[in-house]
């Protein structure tokens, strides 16, 4: 199991960023997944869900109405379209499989976020 992310980077305040988080070695469409990411001296905050066929989809208040969770199970990967970004949201976003309910058995390595100006 592999789950590569990318599209990390820094950008101003009020700009956007998509990450993609590239899956392999498992059935992708058969997990839920999620997006949690961890700010510099902070524990890891829980972003984003979405089930496995991408109908069901939930968001922190925090981002609520400014990211949106995607996949597209035919190319094996996840997003998060981050627009609106503030300094607040700069942090190492991982995405993970399974939700927090279950469990993550496996996580990716992470893309550094930075809203800077």
């Amino acid at each position: 199991v592999q789950l590569v992310e990318s599209g990390g980077g820094m950008v101003q305040p009020g700009g956007s960023l998509r990450l993609s988080c590239a899956a392999s070695g498992f059935t992708f469409s058969s997990y839920d997944m999620t997006w949690v990411r961890q700010a510099p001296g902070k524990g890891p905050e829980w972003v984003s869900f979405i089930n496995t066929g991408g109908g069901i989809t939930h968001y922190a208040d925090s981002v609520k109405g400014r990211f949106t969770i995607s996949r597209d199970n035919a190319k094996n990967t996840l997003y998060l379209q981050m627009n609106s970004l503030k300094p607040e949201d700069t942090a190492l976003y991982y995405c993970a499989r399974g939700a927090s309910g279950t469990g993550y058995d496996y996580w990716g390595q992470g893309t550094q976020v930075t809203v800077s100006s």
